[in-house]
């Protein structure tokens, strides 16, 4: 066995509760091949832990308040993250996703014999693969997030080296720029590695709907909407900022206005 393969494996773990820290890094002391390098009691924490410990193996409560462990995965879902076995209070008809799609899952409470189980499976698979990367499972897993009525209530934004989160009520509108979306909200702008289509898929249709190929308004924002010509509007803003309604999306504009322009 190589010296790779017989370091222990470094365990990032994030959970709000500390009862269930104390828990598993009392569990995680009794095995020589674990070593705890950090505990997280809240999403903003785990995802600057992972980019700075770059741990092998990532335990991640599934429920957390404001930052949840989706979240988590969305905002490191374009960077590393390591293997993950999901910590949940979930029943089990709502765990068969994590089945599928994740190393594997603690369901709570759980006990010292499944918690062992649990860490051989890890410890079989970051061996083999020596290391993590954000694996196929984990991106599907998010993809069928998106696609339940699940939609984003604050969004995960890295600026200056820190991370902070913006609730989607304060978006005014959103602007296309490549691979990249700038956010107005107010008087500040924020850039987010998204494209405006993944962007519009997390957001509520009910407050937010795509008004050119190239924004999105915050349906709450529009003050007022002007012709223009060939079938184009100006959709003013309370703020007055003036964007661009195209004829392509004149419908979706109507149907989430509820009236016909």
């Amino acid at each position: 066995m190589t010296e790779a393969a017989q370091a222990p494996i470094r365990v990032l773990v994030v959970d709000d509760e500390p009862l269930a820290r104390e828990k598993i890094r009392g569990m995680a002391a009794d095995d020589p091949d674990l070593r705890v390098v950090g505990e997280c009691t809240n999403g903003a924490e785990a995802i600057e832990a992972v980019q700075t410990l770059r741990p092998d193996l990532l335990l991640l409560d599934v429920q957390m308040p404001e930052v949840g462990g989706f979240a988590v995965l969305e905002a490191l879902k374009d960077e590393w993250l390591p293997p993950v076995i999901f910590i949940t209070a979930y029943d089990h008809y709502a765990v068969r996703a994590f089945e599928f799609h994740a190393l594997d899952y603690l369901l709570k409470p759980f006990d010292r014999d499944r918690f062992r189980a649990a860490m051989e499976r890890a410890k079989r698979q970051i061996r083999r693969d020596n290391g993590g990367a954000l694996d196929e499972r984990i991106i599907a897993l998010l993809e069928q997030m998106r696609g339940q009525t699940r939609y984003s209530e604050r969004l995960v934004v890295k600026t200056g080296g820190r991370v902070f989160f913006l609730n989607t009520e304060e978006i005014d509108w959103i602007e296309a720029e490549g691979n990249y979306v700038s956010i107005h909200t107010g008087k500040k702008a924020y850039l987010l590695r998204e494209t405006i289509s993944s962007l519009e898929a997390q957001l509520d249709p009910k407050d937010f709907v795509r008004i050119h190929r190239s924004a999105i308004a915050n349906i709450n924002r529009i003050k007022e909407l002007q012709p223009w010509s060939h079938g184009e509007y100006h959709v003013i803003l309370n703020d007055g900022t003036q964007l661009t309604l195209s004829r392509s999306y004149r419908e979706k504009l109507q149907a989430a206005l509820g009236n016909s322009l």
